[in-house]
């Protein structure tokens, strides 16, 4: 299958993450999908740029202006220098709640109208590596529209968990803000993605976004594990299997004993990944990430999707544990194919 590219997602440099007002090492790095595509035996394809318009299907325009221009104000501003923050990270949250109807005119006060975390933050190049994930997932759309069964966009950083109006959870777009055609019977991109717990240098584990999720026009569903609750920044809510609303998400329902949650608001296009707490995460159990999903399993679930033989595009979201994502992400994608030609 095909793999889109682009050397421009390699330019987000994040460089640390604010935890809990504490400066730790970041985690969404280049060296991700960097150890992916070093795993992959695939044909690339460079991902062709789309036009802006896309972004306007699932975002305010005031969220991709501001993330245009953050870095360049915040530089102009002199405050990498004084007070010496290297990256746009916000201090004060001007919300609805303070009263606030537009964004603040203070270069330093601007990234809390927009941003919902301190770990989500905005250097040099953040814009054009967000803008190159969206174009390469478009690419992959572009390129199974076009005839083939299957294209993989290897892309960062992530969009799952980018609002309509903000940015945040390590995401700043969403990566899949173009749908295709209603005219496309059967069309269905399931995104099933690859994650890991991350552990940071303070030792804290967090689990991130992985379950699957599917564009198509007739499917209204995202799914997360029986028992979890879902994560504030994510548009779901718990529901029962009778949700499923497309044979994708109930054959993975079968398969992996969850449930799905309806998406909310069900919009022509989800962002490719639920944010359950604890989904596809090939470590053993922890805390926060009760299951323990093994390298078969991962081919397992993506000859699952690849037998149901439909047009799919699958896009890269989370995983952070470098030693392992490129293998896991290969099983997967070998799965799928396997699936696909059973």
């Amino acid at each position: 299958m095909p793999v889109v590219w682009s050397d421009r997602c390699l330019l987000h440099e994040p460089d640390a993450e604010i935890w809990i007002g504490v400066r730790t090492p970041a985690t969404e790095v280049p060296a991700r999908i960097a150890a992916i595509r070093d795993s992959l035996d695939a044909r690339v394809v460079e991902a062709e740029v789309h036009p802006n318009e896309a972004l306007l299907q699932v975002h305010d325009p005031e969220l991709p202006a501001y993330l245009a221009s953050a870095w360049d104000e915040w530089e102009a501003a002199g405050l990498p220098e004084d007070p010496g923050q290297n990256r746009v990270v916000p201090y004060v949250f001007a919300h609805a709640a303070l009263g606030a109807r537009r964004a603040p005119a203070a270069v330093w006060a601007r990234p809390g109208h927009f941003a919902y975390d301190t770990m989500t933050l905005v250097g040099p190049g953040t814009w054009e590596a967000a803008r190159a994930a969206v174009d390469c997932a478009l690419t992959a759309v572009d390129l199974v529209l076009g005839g083939e069964p299957v294209a993989y966009a290897c892309t960062r950083p992530p969009g799952h968990h980018a609002g309509r109006a903000c940015y945040g959870g390590s995401c700043y777009l969403n990566t899949l803000p173009s749908p295709p055609p209603r005219s496309s019977p059967g069309w269905t991109a399931p995104s099933p993605c690859w994650t890991s717990t991350r552990t940071t240098a303070t030792g804290r584990r967090r689990s991130s976004t992985s379950g699957p999720t599917c564009s198509s026009a007739r499917c209204t569903s995202t799914l997360a594990p029986a028992g979890s609750r879902t994560s504030s920044a994510s548009p779901t809510r718990p529901a029962t299997a009778r949700t499923a609303t497309c044979r994708c998400h109930r054959a993975q329902a079968t398969s992996l004993g969850w449930r799905p949650s309806p998406s909310w608001p069900s919009g022509r296009t989800a962002s490719p990944g639920s944010s359950s707490r604890s989904a596809w995460t090939p470590r053993p159990a922890t805390p926060e990430s009760p299951l323990e999903v093994t390298a078969p399993a991962f081919r397992s679930a993506g000859a699952l999707l690849g037998g149901l033989g439909l047009p799919t595009v699958v896009v890269q979201e989370g995983g952070y544990d470098l030693e392992r994502i490129g293998p896991l992400v290969r099983e997967a994608l070998l799965g799928l194919a396997e699936g696909r030609a059973a």
